[in-house]
């Protein structure tokens, strides 16, 4: 049966976020816990007229403090590169590699003095707590991407598939070619790239490779994507019991709809939500 597209394309969703998309705040409170007793030592800075030497020392009774400072500027690395007068600095805060005096600097340099003597700020433990907030927000794209992986699973499962015995979780080419002896080197560009599924669905005659999306914005990336998964759609044809099943969603489409129709036309084992719903995996995954 053929599908009309702008039929199938009508059913696609505004959104899929749950409660917990905007911000993880059991990974932020969890995060600030790590630190805590480090910052509150740090809070004896905060309104210290000689904050420099107070700092230092502190610096040299309680080394352990230094973890927290690239947090105060929203950095989640251990090494801060800095060019300070054509010199370069690469300033280690898991193991002190330079003195207390040139990590005074540091501070003095970078703001976070100020930061803290003149009560801009009242509280260290308060204050990474909203700057890990700001950076949970920077996962939803990660988080994104999981809810539409966990609602496909949700499906397979209900499918009646078993998780690591008919159907299994990010399998690369390599692990599906030495689990069942098939050749996927016409997807790999002859070996020379590695490419993984979010999905692997194995019945007792096919194979199932499949990817997840889920778009609420436009953007380049979307056409990019569906002329990608096209390639893919037609390298994978000509493999006997071999398929590609592309499971996507958003109207984040919508503005990249000719290159999607493109696959569409190409691929007739892409679905949305809607046709997950309608029962679509047992139908098709046989």
């Amino acid at each position: 049966m053929t599908r009309n597209f702008n039929e199938w394309l009508s059913h696609l969703r505004n959104n899929i976020a749950s409660y917990d998309y905007y911000v993880d705040f059991p990974k932020v409170f969890g995060n600030v816990d790590d630190i805590k007793i480090e910052l509150n030592v740090l809070n004896a800075l905060i309104g210290e007229d000689d904050i420099r030497t107070k700092f230092m020392n502190i610096l040299k009774r309680y080394p352990e403090t230094l973890k927290c400072i690239p947090i105060l500027l929203a950095v989640r690395k251990n090494e801060i590169l800095v060019l300070d007068d054509g010199i370069d600095f690469e300033f280690s805060f898991k193991k002190m590699n330079y003195d207390a005096e040139t990590y005074a600097t540091f501070m003095e340099k970078s703001g976070l003095f100020n930061l803290m003597q003149h009560h801009i700020i009242g509280n260290l433990v308060d204050y990474v707590t909203g700057v890990e907030t700001g950076l949970d927000s920077n996962g939803r794209k990660n988080r994104g991407g999981h809810l539409m992986e966990n609602l496909v699973e949700h499906y397979i499962k209900k499918a009646g598939f078993i998780k690591n015995e008919t159907y299994f979780k990010e399998m690369y080419i390599h692990e599906i070619t030495e689990k069942w002896g098939i050749d996927l080197s016409a997807i790999s560009n002859r070996g020379t790239t590695e490419k993984r599924f979010d999905y692997v669905v194995k019945t007792p005659e096919n194979l199932y490779v499949i990817e997840t999306n889920f778009y609420t914005s436009s953007g380049s990336k979307l056409n990019e994507t569906a002329r990608s998964y096209k390639t893919l759609a037609n390298e994978i044809a000509p493999l006997p019991h071999v398929h590609f099943v592309w499971f996507t969603d958003g109207r984040g489409w919508i503005s990249a709809r000719h290159n999607l129709e493109e696959t569409f036309d190409v691929l007739d084992t892409i679905y949305c939500i809607d046709d997950m719903e309608q029962g679509i995996i047992s139908k098709v995954m046989i």
